[in-house]
């Protein structure tokens, strides 16, 4: 009887796994199954124009809109700010194409192109890291989502805002603020169901209406001031070392709100076409659309200074005002509770294609690395959709204003991780990986290094954080020595630039294997790629020499595809 149960446990257990390759140990289900493998040419659909189109549907969100609000009052000029916005996102976008040519080059994702930096097993760290960070994210997000829909049910329900609450004080939110966040939470749930090769076109109706929405906001705010407002005529509060420090800290507050994408981009970059398909569309689509954007929301709040004699950063609040008089109460007629319903509604997409693009897509295929045996991408999106519910991000935002802060100044640790797998990729390796061996627990794997932990990855990654521990509890709110805020107010470069020197250095003095002399990518010649291990269990062929070569099947799963061997150095 108990062996009938055991039977039964284990049949529902299996029935439970994801999709993989046949033939694949128990270790190597550990490792790999469809999601995670490399990609191959049939899923291959993302061209220039649609990363042109993710970046154009990205930048256009509420966090992009408010980017120079806070550089504004810390005391820049408006085009002052406007400047630290397009360095800092050019900044962005070199790291991002950087790191998302490995995707796009080996077609393969942000958890495998960590295996090489930090190990087999040591890159479940950084990967761990990544995706806590997403389903938190996640959660705030949604949150601000929902406050997207209480404007588009206000629009055409006007009693919604006086809804009756149901919820105690202690919950930190009321009735109507809870079902606006549900309901979009809810509708989210569709868009995690498509494969991310197909999400494209969610990205690309997104590219189309928000900032159509947007355009129409700038006109209507404009004409409702009868002019773009003082704001655009406000000269700098600061000058000398303080506006250069304020400048220092604008242009780093951009970088910083692209610290994880510049982690995660071979997640998209791994579905492209051709390497050169996520070259130049990312790197000129993302400081022309978030500059863009931020300059929107720069006249935007100026003309609210005219209108409500105060400048209203937070697109939403402003929305509201349109929507009831701040002054004697009135709501707006129906062509403006119309207006106001289309601006909130391109909102609220621009939400959620932020969340599926930044968080679950980026959580779903962090947790396949996870547990890739019963997690696939779509799974994952899903858990982090519930630990988005669960975590009651209303009652975080509610009782804490360090929160958002604190989230901020924590992604920029991630420069660390960046730092290691660029260093390791463009100045170590010279663009040189085996792929096979990124799915391999065997101790001829050269990223298996001691077991499966890569130390010189981590003594670089700790570094890169140690550099900017002391500002990162100043961000918080605890008091630290003048000299660590400076050095955190470049807390991505330091972090980054100490990460990748200390790696370098490590692997000089401390030599890794599967490295190339001169540069070398191999990715052209993945087709579909079989990482199971052949009848002897091994992936290399001996020369008589002795001397290590790497194998390839680039033709399928067959034992007579053809086999290019790279002699390694």
């Amino acid at each position: 009887m108990q062996k009938i149960r055991r039977t039964r446990v284990s049949q529902m257990v299996d029935k439970l796994a994801v999709e993989s390759e046949p033939g694949l140990t128990n270790t190597q289900l550990m490792l790999t199954n469809h999601d995670l493998k490399p990609v191959e040419p049939e899923r291959r659909q993302w061209g220039a124009w649609n990363f042109v189109g993710f970046w154009i549907a990205d930048s256009f969100n509420i966090n992009t809109w408010m980017i120079s609000s806070s550089m504004i009052a810390n005391g820049l000029s408006w085009w002052q700010s406007w400047l630290c916005v397009w360095i800092g996102y050019v900044i962005s976008a070199t790291f991002i194409c950087m790191t998302g040519r490995i995707g796009a080059t080996y077609h393969i994702s942000f958890p495998v192109v960590s295996r090489a930096s930090f190990g087999i097993w040591g890159s479940l760290w950084p990967v761990f890291n990544r995706a806590a960070m997403a389903c938190i994210w996640y959660g705030v997000q949604s949150w601000i989502g929902g406050e997207c829909v209480t404007l588009m049910i206000r629009s055409i329900w006007t009693a919604y805002a006086d809804l009756p609450n149901s919820m105690s004080a202690s919950s930190g939110t009321n009735t109507r603020d809870f079902v606006s966040f549900f309901l979009f939470w809810l509708c989210s749930l569709p868009a995690i169901w498509f494969p991310v090769h197909k999400i494209r076109h969610l990205f690309t109706v997104k590219a189309y209406f928000v900032p159509t929405a947007g355009i129409i906001f700038f006109i209507w705010s404009i004409v409702k001031a009868h002019g773009i407002g003082p704001i655009v005529h406000q000269g700098s509060a600061k000058s000398g070392g303080a506006l250069g420090w304020a400048m220092v800290q604008g242009i780093m507050s951009s970088i910083a709100n692209f610290a994880t994408l510049i982690v995660n981009d071979p997640d998209f970059a791994r579905f492209a076409r051709k390497p050169r398909d996520a070259l130049w569309s990312q790197f000129i689509t993302i400081p022309v659309g978030f500059a863009v954007t931020s300059f929107i929301g720069i006249i935007v709040s100026s003309s609210s200074a005219v209108i409500y004699d105060k400048p209203i950063w937070n697109p939403l609040d402003l929305l509201t005002y349109f929507l009831v008089s701040p002054v004697d109460g009135h709501t707006a007629n129906g062509p403006a509770r119309f207006g106001v319903f289309i601006i909130s509604t391109a909102f609220a997409l621009a939400q959620l294609g932020t969340n599926i693009a930044a968080n679950s897509v980026s959580a779903g295929t962090d947790m396949t690395a996870l547990l890739p045996r019963y997690l696939n991408i779509r799974r994952g999106g899903y858990i982090c959709a519930l630990v988005g519910l669960v975590m009651c991000p209303w009652h975080l935002l509610s009782t804490s204003n360090n929160f958002t802060t604190y989230l901020s100044a924590y992604s920029v640790f991630l420069s660390s991780i960046a730092g290691v797998i660029i260093c390791d990729y463009y100045i170590v390796r010279k663009g040189y990986y085996q792929i096979r061996d990124l799915y391999s627990t065997q101790q001829r794997s050269p990223y298996m290094f001691t077991y499966g932990f890569h130390w010189r990855g981590y003594t670089a990654y700790i570094c890169g954080i140690l550099i900017n521990i002391v500002g990162f509890v100043g961000a918080i709110g605890k008091p630290v020595p003048k000299g660590a805020t400076y050095i955190y107010n470049l807390n991505f470069f330091c972090g980054f630039l100490v990460a990748s020197g200390t790696y370098y250095l490590l692997c000089r003095f401390s030599p890794i294997p599967a490295c190339s002399e001169k540069w070398m990518e191999v990715g052209d010649e993945i087709r579909n790629v079989s990482v199971a291990y052949g009848a002897d269990g091994e992936f290399y062929e001996n020369s008589d020499s002795g001397s290590e070569k790497a194998a390839y099947d680039i033709k399928g799963d067959t034992e007579a595809g053809a086999v290019n061997e790279r002699k390694m150095h």
